[in-house]
């Protein structure tokens, strides 16, 4: 029940200056999730060097190499496949099926495939902390950069639910897909105006190169 996705220039004009919020990561305080970037979600986008998804998985790259030369942690989110309905619960009613029982379809995409020391976090609701140990794996920390797809599904929700655990949400203009450009902007544009901040891969890059 996932729609084709049809290649889309990522939104502009999204800037943490554009911002209610100032915040700035802090590689003591933070957590990088890849939310989601298995091969069933991406399946949508079609081919391989389908040029919005290679451009937001070489941005998630990018910030996973700088997470892990910072000390912050890597977290991946995926969901199970063949789920029953009771552990669809009301996603099946939107979403039918979700996920299949295939290995390859639930499989992190080759690109960002987790590493040794990688924690990969199974998720069965929109947002990443419900069902899981999240907050646990988070050890405290207060800030969670989020990556992945899809933006105004699973990652606004995550975000929001950051926010709402006093979590700082930081989400990745460039490092995130959705549906639509429509879709994205409208995802980003909540992050920025109520939960967090919105920022692209150069400016978080710029905060873990730079000391507090």
């Amino acid at each position: 029940m996932l729609p084709r996705i049809t290649p889309y220039h990522l939104p502009s004009g999204f800037t943490r200056a554009g911002g209610k919020v100032h915040w700035r990561v802090e590689p003591a305080r933070a957590a990088l999730l890849v939310h989601d970037m298995q091969n069933y979600f991406l399946a949508p986008f079609g081919t391989a060097d389908n040029a919005l998804l290679s451009k937001v998985v070489g941005n998630i790259a990018t910030l996973r190499e700088h997470a892990g030369r910072t000390g912050i942690p890597v977290i991946f989110s995926a969901q199970p496949g063949g789920q029953s309905r009771s552990e669809r619960g009301l996603l099946q009613d939107f979403w039918g099926d979700g996920p299949p029982a295939d290995a390859q379809a639930l499989a992190i995409t080759d690109a960002l495939r987790p590493a040794p020391g990688d924690v990969v976090l199974t998720k069965r609701r929109y947002s990443a902390f419900v069902g899981t140990d999240l907050d646990a794996v988070l050890g405290g920390r207060d800030q969670l950069i989020v990556t992945g797809v899809y933006a105004h599904i699973g990652v606004l929700a995550t975000a929001m639910d950051a926010f709402m655990r006093g979590v700082q949400p930081f989400v990745v203009t460039d490092a995130v897909a959705d549906f639509s450009p429509a879709h994205h902007a409208d995802a980003l544009r909540h992050v920025q105006t109520r939960c967090g901040v919105v920022a692209s891969t150069r400016e978080l890059t710029a905060d873990l190169l730079t000391p507090a």
